[in-house]
This record gives C-alpha cells, sequence and structure tokens, in this order.
C-alpha cells in the first residue's frame, strides 16, 4: 500500500461521486489557508494515509483534470483581454498585394519613327510591364509614306517588330513568325499591308493572304491603297482557274475554305493548296498573311487546320505573320502557330502537347505567362482601342406572367417527350440510343434558347426606340437566324408562306417528324459485323431492313444534328449506361407499330397547339417591330426572309436585289447604315468579320452606335469580332454596349460559354485575364473548378447522399423538403438524374457544368430559377473557402499597390534555353518601405472634416510609446486605418473598436510617438518595439512583424522556359502549385512584373536556375568549339577552292574546257565499263592517256594542257 504524505483534495467529498473521488474530511487536519485558483479551494493536506493502489490510481486522475482544468481556467482569464499587439500583429502582416487599373495608355518604348495613332491606344498594365526586345532592322518603306501619318506610330512599330522576328531561324530551320495580337479597329489591315510593302521594296514581290471571305479582298486593296501602295496588284484565287499559275508577282489573296478546294475538271485531280505551291515555288522566301487566323484553330481535328499547318511546314523559308484580335483564345487553338518556337526543339517543350498539358495544368495563370513572354522574345505584340467612353451594362430582362405560362407548357411538354421517346425506344427493344439522344438534346437547347431570345424582343424594341429617339443609332447582335425552318415550312407550302415561322417550334416538330424511334427511318447492318466504310463517290441511298431469326433489326442511324455549332451534349443520354452497339431487338407486331406511330402523332399535335402560343422567329419579329426591311439594314447569311406588305398581308421574298448578288446585299446594307439612310442594323456572324459599322469621322452617319446584343454568341471569338465592328479607329464617339440578359437562369448558360472564353482570351492574348472583364460577364463563368464541384455538391445533395452545409435557397414555396423532391422530380425529367433497376436514381454519367447548364433551361422557370440560385450559392461558398485557405487562382495581382517606395536591392541573372537564342530570367530582391512619415499623415489629417477622424493614441503604453494611428471616413460607418510603420491597414476598422482601445488626441500629442514608431520600424520588428526584444531574433531567426521594410523576391524574364522547374520546387515546399504572378514598379520607375518566389523556397530556386545556367553555359561551350573547329576546316580548305574557283569563274578557259573533258571522258569509261553484255576491254592507251593527264594537271598543268592538245 502506498503511503501519501501530502495530497490535494476537496474537502467533504465521496469516491463515488459522480463529480470525483470525495474523502472523508475527518481523515485530515485542515490547514489553516487554501490555494485560491479559478474560484475553487483547494487546502494543502499534511497528513500520513493510507490508500489502496485502485483508490491511488483514482484519485490521482481526478488531482491530474483538476489541475488541467485550472489551468485551462487560469490560462482563459490571461486571454479575455488579449494583448493589442495580436491583433493588430494580424491586422499588419496581411500581403501587399492587391489590383490596380488593368489598362495602360500606349506608346512604343523602343521605335521612335512616325506620327502618334489617331485614337488612343492601350495596353494591359501586365504586357506593359514587359519590355519588348531591342530594335536591330532598319526599315525601307519610304520617308513620304511615314512622315505623311499613312501608317501610325504603332502601325510601324509592329512592322519594325515582325521583320526582325522573320531575320530569326529556329532550330528546326524554319523562319521565325510574328503575331500581330491588335484588338479590333487598330488597324491591322494597314500593319499587313505595311508589311507586304516592306517585303515588296526587299524585292520579294510575292506574298499570300489568307482570311475568312472573298470579299475582304476589297479591304486588302484599299489598306495596299491607304498606305501609297497602289501598284502592288492583288488577285483573288477564287478567279484564278485551278491548275492555273500565270500570274506573276502581286498579292494573292484567299479564304481559309481555298485551302482545301479541289477540282476534277478534265478528268484531273487538282487542288487549290498545290496551285499555291506550285506559285510560290518551293524556295519562296516572301510573307504569307494568316488573317483572321482564329479561322484556323483546331488545326489537328479539322481539315482548314491541317491545311495551313501543312502550308507552312512546305515553305519553310517564308515569312509568316498571323493576325488577329482572337488568335489564341484558348491554348489549344495555338497549335497551327508553329512559327513562333515556343515549342519544338531547343525549347522547354517538345511537342505541342507537352506545351497543352503544362499550360493547362496550371491554369490561366500560366497563360498570362506566354504572352508575356512572346513579348520579351519579340514575337508579339497586342494593343487594342481605349475604352474611354465606351459604357457597357447589363439589361436583366424580367418575365411577363403570359410568358412564364407559355415556358411552362413548354417544359413540360418537353418532359412528357423524353417519357414517350423513352417508352418507344424501349417497346422496340432500342439497345443502342447514343445517335437518338444527340438528337433530342441538341433540338432541346435549340428550343429553349430560342424562347430566352423571344423573351427579350419586346424589351430590346422599347430600348432601341428611346436611344432612337436620343439621336442615336442601334446595331443589334445576334447568331441564329432562323432560316432553316422558315425554308422548310416554304418546301412544305410549296414554296408559299402567308404567315410569320415560330422557329422554337419547328425544332420540336422536326425532331418528332424525323427522329422519333420507329422502324421506318434505319438502315441495314449485318448483325455483330464491324461497321464498313462507305465507298467513295455519291451513292443511291437504299433503305434495307433484314430481321434474322432472333428478331434483330439492324441499323445505323443517318440522321444529321442542325445545331448551329452549339456546344451540345449529344453524347448523352438518360440511360448511357447501356451497351452502345447499334442493334434494335424487335417484336415485331403491326399492333406495336401502330401504337408507337399513335404516341408520335398524339405529340405533334400537342406541340401543334403550343405553337400557337409559342413566340415568331426573332429576327423577322425585330425587322417588322422596327417598320420593315426599308427601315433595317440587314448583315447575316440568310437568303430570305418573311415581310409584311403594306396591306398586312405576309410573304416571303428573297434578299437579292437587282443587280447585285445575295454576296454583295451585305456590303450595300452597310452602306445605307454608314450613310444614315437606315438607322438601324442587324448583325449575325455573317458580317461579325470585316464589317466597320463605327461612327466614322469619314462617313455621313456619325450617331453615336449603340450596341445591343440580344443573343451572345457561342465563342468568345466571335463576341470579340462582333464588339470590333462599333468600336475601331477614327471614329467620333466610342459605343455604348448593352447587354439584354432575361432572368431565365438557364439563359446564364449562354453568358457562360462566353465568359469563360472572354477570361481565358484577355490572359492569353493580353497578359491579363481581367483585360476583357470590362465586358461585365465574368460573373456568369461557371465552367471551371468550382462550377464542377458545385454540381457534383448539389447533385449528392438533392439525391440525398451527403448533408451540404450551404442551405437551400429559403424563399422556394414549400421548404426546404419540397425544394428537394421537386428538384429531384425535375433534375429526371431533363435527364440530369436516371433510373436504373439496380441503383435506383443516380447522376447520368459524364454530367459536366455545360451539360448541366444546357438541361435545366427544360424546367419551369420558377424551379429552374431556384435550382440556379442552389447551385451559385455552393459555387461562392466554394471559392470562398479557397480564398481563405490561401488556394484559390487571383491571377496578376500588383505588389504593395500604391506605394512609390518600392526598391530593387540585388538582382542575380541567369541564362535559360531558347529557340534559337537563349533567353534570361533575373531573380530580384526587392524592398517596400510601406511606412508613412509624418509629413504625409499630417496633410492628411488636415483634410479630415468629421468628428471622428484624425489621429488616435492607444490607451496602454507599447514599449516607451502609445501605439498611434491616424482614421479617415470610409464606406459606412468604416474607417480607413493608417500606421506610422505600415501606412495603410488592409481591413477597415469600426468606430466602436476605435473607441474601445484608442482616444482621439491633437496632431501635436501624436507626433512624438509617430515619428517614434515610423524610426524605430524601419528595420526592427513590432515585438523590439513592445517587449525590448524579439524570440525569432535571439534564436537566429528572421522577423518581419510590423517592420516598415518588407523584402520580396521576384523572377523577371523569360519566365515560360523556367516555369516548370520553378512550379515544381514550390509546389514541393509549399503544396501549392500555384505561382503568384505580381507586378511593381519601383521608385526609379523600372516596371517588373514576375513570379512571387516564397521566402522558404528562394535558396533551391537559385540552386535549379545554377543549374540550368550552367547547363546552357556549357551548350554554349560545345557550340563555339564546334564552330571553331569549322572555321579551321574550312581555312584549310581555302588553298585548294581558289585555284577550283578561278576555273569556273571564265567558262571560255582551256583549264574549264580540260576540266568538262575529264569528267565527260571518265562517265564515258565508267558507261563502258557498266554496260550489259560487258564490251571487249576499252584500249588501254585512252585510259592510260587519261590518267597521265589527270596526274600531270596535278604536277604540272602546262605540260598536261601540250598532251591534251
Amino acid at each position: 500500500m502506498p503511503t501519501l504524505h501530502s495530497a490535494l483534495a476537496m474537502d467533504g467529498e465521496n469516491y463515488l461521486h459522480p463529480e470525483g473521488p470525495q474523502l472523508d474530511s475527518s481523515m485530515f487536519s485542515v490547514a489553516p489557508s487554501n490555494m485560491e485558483v479559478c474560484g475553487d479551494s483547494f487546502p494543502v493536506v499534511l497528513k500520513t494515509f493510507t490508500v489502496s493502489p485502485w483508490t491511488f490510481m483514482v484519485f490521482s486522475c481526478f488531482i491530474f483534470r483538476r489541475i488541467i482544468e485550472s489551468l485551462l481556467c487560469f490560462q482563459a482569464q490571461r486571454t479575455q483581454s488579449p494583448p493589442e499587439e495580436e491583433e493588430e500583429a494580424e491586422e499588419e502582416e496581411t500581403e501587399e498585394l492587391g489590383h490596380v487599373d488593368t489598362y495602360a495608355e500606349y506608346r512604343p518604348s523602343k521605335s521612335t519613327i512616325g506620327i502618334n495613332h489617331p485614337d488612343i491606344v492601350v495596353e494591359t498594365n501586365t504586357l506593359s510591364s514587359v519590355p519588348p526586345p531591342d530594335i536591330t532592322y532598319t526599315l525601307s518603306i519610304p520617308e513620304s509614306t511615314i512622315n505623311s501619318g499613312l501608317l501610325s506610330a504603332l502601325q510601324l512599330e509592329a512592322i519594325i517588330y515582325a521583320c526582325q522576328q522573320h531575320e530569326v531561324i529556329l532550330q528546326n530551320n524554319q523562319r521565325a513568325g510574328f503575331l500581330i495580337g491588335d484588338g479590333a479597329g487598330v488597324g491591322k489591315g494597314r500593319t499587313v499591308a505595311g508589311i507586304i510593302l516592306e517585303n515588296y521594296l526587299k524585292g520579294r514581290k510575292k506574298s499570300l493572304w489568307f482570311s475568312i471571305s472573298n470579299d475582304l479582298k476589297f479591304d486588302a486593296e484599299r489598306d495596299l491603297k491607304d498606305i501609297d501602295a497602289p501598284n502592288i496588284p492583288v488577285h483573288a484565287l477564287n478567279k484564278i482557274k485551278y491548275g492555273d499559275t500565270a500570274t506573276s508577282e502581286g498579292v494573292l489573296f484567299a479564304t481559309y475554305s481555298a485551302l482545301i478546294g479541289e477540282s476534277q475538271a478534265g478528268g484531273q485531280h487538282r487542288t487549290r493548296i498545290k496551285q499555291i505551291l506550285d506559285w510560290c515555288k518551293p524556295d519562296f522566301d516572301g510573307v504569307i498573311i494568316f488573317d483572321e487566323c482564329h479561322k484556323a484553330k483546331n488545326a489537328t481535328s479539322t481539315k482548314m487546320g491541317k491545311a495551313v499547318l501543312d502550308l507552312q511546314n512546305k515553305l519553310p523559308r517564308a515569312r509568316v505573320v498571323y493576325a488577329s484580335a482572337t488568335g489564341a483564345s484558348e491554348p489549344k487553338n495555338m497549335i497551327y502557330m508553329s512559327r513562333l518556337g515556343i515549342w519544338g526543339e531547343g525549347t522547354p517543350f517538345r511537342a505541342f502537347d507537352d506545351f497543352l498539358h503544362a499550360i493547362e495544368k496550371r491554369g490561366v495563370g500560366a497563360m498570362e505567362i506566354v504572352a508575356m513572354d512572346m513579348k520579351v522574345s519579340g514575337m508579339y505584340i497586342a494593343r487594342q482601342l481605349s475604352f474611354s467612353g465606351v459604357s457597357f451594362r447589363i439589361e436583366e430582362i424580367g418575365l411577363d406572367s403570359d410568358f412564364k405560362l407559355v415556358y411552362n407548357k413548354a417544359a413540360t411538354l418537353w418532359a412528357e417527350a423524353l417519357r414517350l421517346f423513352m417508352r418507344a425506344a424501349d417497346e422496340l427493344g432500342l439497345v443502342s440510343r447514343k445517335s437518338l439522344w444527340g438528337q433530342f438534346w441538341s433540338s432541346h437547347q435549340r428550343f429553349f434558347k430560342y424562347l430566352c431570345i423571344a423573351a427579350k424582343v419586346r424589351c430590346l424594341v422599347e430600348l432601341a426606340q428611346k436611344e432612337l429617339q436620343a439621336g442615336k443609332c442601334i446595331v443589334i447582335g445576334l447568331q441564329s437566324t432562323g432560316e432553316s425552318r422558315t425554308r422548310e415550312v416554304l418546301d412544305e407550302n410549296d414554296g408559299h408562306l402567308d404567315r410569320f415561322v415560330s422557329a422554337a417550334e419547328g425544332v420540336f416538330q422536326s425532331l418528332v417528324t424525323k427522329h422519333f424511334p420507329s422502324e421506318k427511318q434505319r438502315r441495314e447492318k449485318a448483325p455483330g459485323n464491324k461497321r464498313k466504310r462507305k465507298p467513295r463517290g455519291r451513292q443511291t441511298k437504299v433503305p434495307k431492313h433484314t430481321v434474322d431469326s432472333s428478331g434483330a433489326i439492324t441499323i445505323t442511324d443517318d440522321s444529321s444534328s442542325d445545331s448551329d455549332g452549339m456546344d451540345t451534349d449529344s453524347n448523352s443520354s438518360p440511360d448511357s449506361l447501356l451497351d452502345n452497339d447499334d442493334v434494335i431487338f424487335v417484336n415485331h407486331t403491326s399492333f406495336q407499330t401502330a401504337r408507337i406511330e399513335e404516341m408520335k402523332q398524339t405529340l405533334l399535335n400537342k406541340i401543334s397547339e403550343l405553337g400557337k402560343e409559342l413566340p415568331l422567329n426573332t429576327l423577322d419579329e425585330l425587322i417588322d417591330k422596327f417598320g420593315g426591311p426599308d427601315k433595317v439594314s440587314e448583315m447575316t447569311g440568310r437568303k430570305g426572309r418573311v415581310v409584311r406588305r403594306l396591306d398586312g398581308s405576309v410573304r416571303y421574298e428573297s434578299r437579292a436585289e437587282q443587280g447585285l448578288t445575295i454576296d454583295h446585299i451585305n456590303i450595300k446594307e452597310k452602306d445605307r447604315f454608314m450613310s444614315g439612310e437606315k438607322l438601324v442594323a442587324i448583325i449575325s456572324e455573317a458580317a461579325s468579320s470585316g464589317i466597320s459599322l463605327q461612327a466614322d469621322k469619314r462617313v455621313k452617319n456619325q450617331r453615336r452606335r449603340v450596341h445591343m446584343t440580344l443573343e451572345l454568341p457561342w465563342s468568345a471569338d466571335r463576341a470579340i469580332q462582333q464588339f470590333g465592328r462599333t468600336h475601331r479607329s477614327n471614329q467620333v464617339t466610342a459605343p455604348e454596349y448593352i447587354f439584354l440578359i432575361s432572368e431565365l437562369a438557364g439563359e446564364r448558360r449562354f453568358a457562360s460559354i462566353v465568359a469563360k472564353r472572354l477570361e481565358s482570351l484577355g490572359a492569353l492574348t493580353h497578359g491579363d485575364r481581367r483585360a476583357t472583364e470590362s465586358r461585365d460577364l465574368s460573373k456568369y463563368n461557371f465552367e471551371n473548378k468550382y462550377g464542377t464541384k458545385a454540381l457534383d455538391k448539389i447533385t449528392k445533395a438533392i439525391l440525398g447522399h451527403i448533408e451540404n452545409k450551404v442551405p437551400p435557397p429559403k424563399s422556394y414555396p414549400g421548404g426546404e423538403a419540397m425544394f428537394f423532391r421537386e428538384m429531384k422530380n425535375g433534375m429526371i425529367d431533363v435527364g440530369i438524374f436516371c433510373r436504373e433497376s439496380r441503383f435506383g436514381i443516380s447522376t447520368e454519367k459524364d454530367c459536366s457544368i455545360t451539360k448541366f447548364l444546357n438541361r435545366i433551361l427544360g424546367l419551369e422557370v420558377h424551379k429552374q430559377n431556384h435550382l440556379f440560385q442552389y447551385f451559385t450559392d455552393n459555387f461562392d461558398y466554394l471559392i470562398e473557402k479557397d480564398k481563405k485557405e490561401g488556394k484559390y487562382d487571383m491571377g496578376i495581382l500588383d505588389l504593395a499597390p500604391g506605394n512609390d517606395e518600392i526598391y530593387e536591392e540585388k538582382q542575380e541573372t541567369f541564362l535559360t534555353v531558347g529557340n534559337p537564342q537563349d533567353g534570361q530570367v533575373v531573380l530580384y530582391k526587392i524592398s517596400v518601405d510601406r511606412g508613412m512619415p509624418w509629413d504625409e499623415a499630417y496633410n492628411r489629417s488636415l483634410k479630415a472634416t468629421g468628428p471622428d477622424e484624425g489621429f488616435y493614441l492607444s490607451q496602454k503604453l507599447r514599449g516607451n510609446h502609445p501605439c498611434v494611428l491616424l482614421a479617415e471616413q470610409g464606406r459606412g460607418k468604416n474607417f480607413i486605418v493608417y500606421k506610422p510603420n505600415i501606412g495603410k491597414q488592409t481591413h477597415p476598422e469600426s468606430l466602436d473598436n476605435l473607441h474601445q482601445r484608442y482616444r482621439k488626441v491633437t496632431p501635436e500629442e501624436a507626433r512624438d510617438s509617430w515619428e517614434a514608431q515610423f524610426n524605430f520600424s524601419f528595420k526592427k520588428c513590432s515585438h523590439a518595439n513592445w517587449n525590448g526584444k524579439c524570440k525569432k531574433i535571439e534564436e537566429g531567426q528572421e522577423c518581419l512583424q510590423g517592420m516598415r521594410l518588407r523584402q520580396y523576391h521576384m523572377l523577371c524574364g523569360a519566365l515560360l522556359r523556367v516555369w516548370k522547374r520553378v512550379s515544381d520546387v514550390v509546389s514541393d515546399i509549399t503544396n501549392t502549385s500555384i505561382l503568384q504572378i505580381v507586378r511593381l514598379k519601383t521608385k526609379q520607375h523600372n516596371k517588373q512584373v514576375g513570379i512571387k518566389i516564397p521566402e522558404n523556397c528562394v535558396a533551391r530556386v537559385r540552386e535549379e536556375l545554377l543549374q540550368m545556367d550552367e547547363e546552357v553555359k556549357r551548350r554554349r561551350k560545345e557550340k563555339e568549339q564546334q564552330a571553331a573547329e569549322q572555321r579551321l576546316a574550312e581555312e584549310r580548305m581555302l588553298p585548294l577552292e581558289k585555284p577550283i574557283n578561278a576555273v569556273f569563274k571564265n567558262p571560255c578557259s582551256l583549264m574549264y574546257r580540260f576540266v568538262l573533258l575529264s569528267i565527260g571522258f571518265n562517265l564515258m569509261v565508267y558507261l563502258y565499263l557498266t554496260s550489259s553484255p560487258p564490251p571487249p576491254p576499252p584500249p588501254v592507251g585512252c585510259c592510260l592517256c587519261y590518267n597521265m593527264l589527270v596526274l600531270g594537271f596535278r604536277k604540272a598543268p602546262l605540260f598536261s594542257l601540250c598532251a591534251l592538245v
């Protein structure tokens, strides 16, 4: 039994008491004094007593628990009023990063020739932080052209850099190319014409110019004429016969589609690309212009793109220029830019796929690096017109109750159609339904898209009428003309039409008529066999149906989808887990066929009934509401339209006019708009490239343009092209942009597509993802990893698989339970959820964010709006969560924004691998003085007007002085706070917090404390100020807490070449692959942009860069040695080369004749000896004479000549 000589015990407690061991007080003599801890009395007992081992163990546990509780309580008392330094430390150590203006006014930095551009041109702040290379090229363009301003300074700069880059030969022996990424309206046409003129003057008389339309040939001629080069002829390839290469010098103008043109005329297979190559000749070193080069994107998947790559490979010495405002909207579309030298031999990326993987893996940050690296390397330039004066706004359009009623009826009918399609397919035993659902969901999306557009027509007309009355003119942008449906109805009625057509109704009817499951639409395919290749040439389609003994009918579906180029989810189906084999098992009965036909007819009747309420074709309705074709300039690709006559009747008419083909009608309509004859223009993609509709100083109609986007284009490439029609150089007034988006949540799907591309486009073609955000669509971008995660969360929550932290919308009628129940049914109705016999209800496989946003269009209005709200709540929650955890990629941030006291302390330069030249990166050590001197603080305080603004001192002393700050009234009730050591505090303070910890004082009272803290904090941390010492410093560590001087490490230069190495090092140490790109402007006005290297990664990054530097230097040394050896070999050959060169310079000399005679004689002997059958041996004298002559020529040329004679 252990004996305790002392113990801490609670008076009057028993062992089995729920609170712990209770000891009888009679056992002890209680000491007179108690130790008071945390309000409990612990008597100190000094008495010997005996206990059992069990009692000892229990008692010890209890005592240990009470001691821990008392310590925690004591700690809580200590932390009830925490020291102010902990709070302030948190405030002070916020990263000195932020956003400033996206654009900077552009001035050529290295080029000094030419006069200023007529309009203000800007460049993104990021690209303006990166210097272009020095100029080494001398222009040949006449002084008169330069001095007269036919080419502006910035256009001349682009010409110089393009021609300079063309002097470079890449390591694959192809000539380097150049990318002009100037925005729409800057004047790329003249720049391209200037490059052609410069090469023409250098003797390169042939050039190729590819664009998207044959009509732009006239623009090319105009551009050459405008820069005083009308003598350079422009030949349209479409006017030249196949195989004809008689055209001599000048510009051969062709479209991208011409590259894949071919002809079988005269029994000969001729292609345009061969014709172009024959015209150029293999040694062609002239210019190839890929104008609007975004049309060559997806080079591996389109014939056109492959032809562009093929042309560049077959003309390796051609001087290639890529020109487009949207040339690289996504990294995958850069594959045709093979001449930029970003991937390939001598670069960090062996092939394009390696480059693509590296960029896509690291997100938009890496795309920003690409743009900067291209500019540094001299292969890229990107400016755009200033958007000052341009206004952007989004009109959120409410839906009236009648429209909601029609929309809800349509949603219900589509849900019923889905059930009927599935039922018919099940009865037919259809196994493969891939093509069927492709047609169904493509039509579903187009139907609701037409409804979304129609919902905005009334509001658009009202807005447009107001703007017209205000003296402005209107440009309306849309994509779908609805012509295909109009022509269908026209064909059904033998060319007669007496009503406006509903495009939405046509889409639905066409789907059911052509693609409802039935036996009549099948083609033959032998069961179990692989699909055979179709024979070449036109084949007569003979529908065949083969039924084998098991009742299997084999089919292949030949239906095509008229998807208007939309991003559909055609490969998905509600039962997509089934086997993908084109075999239908049918129980062949006429009763079944009749029942399926009855289902189809019932559905068609209901569509016809709904069609009476559906809106009409948007384009025809708009023209009608604005007063007909006489009042509206239509610039679209359709050939005819439905119009209302004066008597009120309706008819279909062709758009073609007398003396004008349909190809030229758009140009005529443009002239009518620009002359003021018509004040409303409607443009589709057909008019989105090359046509200028701005308020030009040279035209009669100089009213301000109001550009209304009724229907957002399907890609940012098209969106940018459309926006650039009304905002261009030489305009009187900048345009006004209005985006009309209805309150239908599903329509944000269309905005989302464009927003994603705009964000990407801004990053890649302008070096800053925020460059296109001024178009105010970024908030609609859901197609990213956060959208995917949010979708996963809401689908699992609706199915009840998880309990989501984000609650559903509170405003949903019926509450939370009703929301989840109705959303589950709704998701089944639009095919996102599918019923399976084994698993019950599950999410459709491959359910992407695109598919989700497409499908929810088919929900009733209130359901899709609430579901979309639930989705966006989850989306926002995930982004905020990542921001708090430091995982969110913020894009390019400004280091110490608004701070001018930034100094370069140290820089180290490292060489990087390049193609063809080696580049370099520089590791900078940057110091930022965050402090605010007294004079600046005092001057700020003089501007204060509020009663609570001014200087404050802390209630408690901090070291020898109280803490001091300056408070300025901010937004609402919050105050902006300035401190002597950190300047402006990141987070504002409330007035209550200020009064709780500080007292207001006069400037005189605050001055001493301000100056003392300002001076002390220059190189000493806050701990040293408050406590006289710092534990971290004493332990030999670095402490930056509250210091005025903050230090950062930045890596600048050719970052793309070191991106992977640096990223690997940083992710290895910090467990994050995000590299923060920052920019700054130093005290010496030097702009820098680069990667911010975390402090704990600097040493490893430096080691990696040193290793790379040594590799480059070693490679350079090896090349120099090889070059030296080659020079030495050439020098040894020189004595032999001189007499040989002397011989061949004069063809009339005897020596020249002797050499030819020797070669001929030798050839004769060779042929004589190798002929079959072998001839008799040649005369010995001939060979002997010949050999003597050769030997004699070597030893005594004169003797040999005599012997020859």
